[in-house]
Parts: structure tokens; C-alpha cells; sequence
């Protein structure tokens, strides 16, 4: 499903892949997050995606015009988990409604990691 819009000379449409890679590249922004995670379902392993990945850490579901969105990250060791996901949580939700027009119906947060950074 993606998101319609109408205006006064016609309809917008906005593709999942393209509201994924604004939402993975506002989270990266985010204080205490290192980056987007990809998890090897068959290893469980997470691996920490390159910049040009960022919407491969994202979901993300549109249905009635609303979205709901999935982040896999990896955090910075020694931060709040619950004070980066706040943070997270405010700041992809402004960007991408500000961005799409469309209202996030929920956000969630999956820490995939935890890396120490120098």
C-alpha cells in the first residue's frame, strides 16, 4: 500500500521505499544511535548497514493514509536506550510528516545492538 494524496490538480502518490530512506536517514541523525541494523533471521545476527542503506533497517506500513513504521538500530554503548528512543521517536515522527504530509500512527523501536564508539 503506499500514500494518496489529492490536490487541486491531482493525486500524489508516495512510494514505502522513499518515506523508509527519509525515516532511516532521520534516525541516524538522532543522538546515541549508530546506525540502521539488517538481522540475519537464520543467524540472528545484526550487522550495522552502510549509509546507503539506511531503509534496509526500516519498515514501513501505510493503511488508511497512516503509517506505521519499523526501526532497526544498533545505540551507542553508555546511552539511555528509553532516552534515544524518545528522542528517536520525535524526530522521525516530525521529519516524515512534515516530509509526506501523512500521519504516523506508531513507531517502533527494535535495538538490534550495541557498539562502543571511540
Amino acid at each position: 500500500m503506499r500514500g494518496h494524496m489529492n490536490s487541486q490538480i491531482g493525486e500524489i502518490v508516495v512510494d514505502n521505499d522513499v518515506l523508509a530512506k527519509y525515516a532511516g536517514a532521520s534516525a541516524v541523525e538522532c543522538f546515541g544511535v549508530v546506525g540502521m541494523a539488517s538481522v540475519n533471521m537464520k543467524d540472528g545476527i545484526a550487522k550495522l548497514l552502510k549509509r546507503d542503506s539506511l531503509s534496509h533497517g526500516v519498515s514501513v506500513q501505510i493503511e488508511d493514509n497512516k503509517i506505521t513504521i519499523d526501526l532497526h538500530i544498533i545505540v551507542s554503548y553508555g546511552v539511555s536506550i528509553s532516552a534515544v528512543a524518545d528522542n528517536l521517536i520525535s524526530n522521525v515522527k516530525y521529519n516524515v510528516e512534515e516530509f509526506s504530509g501523512l500521519e504516523i500512527k506508531k513507531i517502533n523501536i527494535f535495538v538490534e545492538g550495541v557498539r562502543v564508539i571511540d
